[in-house]
């Protein structure tokens, strides 16, 4: 008799299809689709998720985090400029003072922090999954078009594979300097992103928190999809303004949902 329980292959099987079937039935209608799980847009899921909100995450890649996990340049340490190390205060995740108002935390760690966050405040996440294009209706963004990420790397020639539609009351596009909703806004002729602008990782930040919200009805951009939205300077590997964007998202689409006023956040300077 060995340790584990005796359960065979047809039953492991049965569980996983089972389940995730049903979760994807449930997500199909959301309170809120987020596209993209990175740190702006897990940081969104964990705000609006906790305030009660069905949330659910359509990431591309098959791990969540983005560039959270990696910092710059492949070393894996991410800077934050104060007051965003508060954010690592309520993720409980440890940082040391790099110099006045610059704090360096291990990337690893931060990432995963944020990930358990938003998982425990309720958010559900689809992964492996890519945003085709956008639900209209009456002129608002009202869902988004997935496919599974690996049918984009087939053939042209057998990619007649159709995607499925999915609804929500508002959509975040936090698909980071892609901008992947927009750009399908812009194609249509709806919006005009002006680009990513140079690096200026001083003035980037405020900016990007300054910009996050609704660029067109039923559509809330963070992080580095609102730099490619409006023009804003390029960051780099800081990220305290992909989290208080990702705050700022949320509480922008708090006041949508609910008709409420916005909890206002530490003002941010404008260069």
């Amino acid at each position: 008799m060995g340790i584990f329980h005796p359960v065979s292959e047809a039953e492991i099987s049965r569980a996983i299809i089972s389940e995730f079937s049903k979760e994807l039935h449930e997500l199909i209608e959301s309170d809120v689709a987020i596209i993209g799980a990175g740190p702006s847009g897990l940081m969104a899921a964990k705000e609006l998720a906790r305030a009660g909100h069905k949330v659910v995450i359509f990431e591309a890649n098959n791990y969540l985090g983005g560039g959270f996990w990696i910092g710059g340049y492949l070393m894996n340490k991410l800077t934050v400029r104060e007051p965003a190390q508060k954010v690592l205060d309520e993720l409980g995740v440890p940082y040391k003072a790099a110099s006045e108002g610059l704090y360096v935390a291990d990337g690893p760690h931060a990432c995963s922090k944020l990930i358990a966050a938003a998982c425990e405040a309720g958010a559900k996440t689809i992964n492996m999954t890519k945003c085709d294009d956008i639900v209209l209706k009456n002129d608002k963004v009202s869902g988004v078009v997935i496919n599974w990420t690996p049918v984009s790397a087939l053939p042209r020639a057998i990619t007649c594979v159709d995607p499925i539609s999915t609804q929500a009351k508002l959509v975040i596009d936090a698909t980071g300097h892609d901008a992947v909703l927009v750009k399908a806004l812009e194609a249509r002729g709806r919006i005009k992103a002006k680009g990513m602008g140079a690096m200026d990782a001083e003035s980037s930040e405020d900016l990007v928190v300054e910009y996050t919200g609704e660029a067109y009805p039923g559509l809330i951009v963070a992080g580095m999809a609102v730099s490619t939205t409006y023009g804003l300077p390029r960051m780099g590997p800081t990220f305290g303004g992909m989290l208080l964007s990702g705050r700022k998202a949320a509480e922008v689409a708090h006041q949508l949902l609910t008709k409420t006023a916005v909890t206002e956040l530490p003002k941010v300077r404008i260069a």
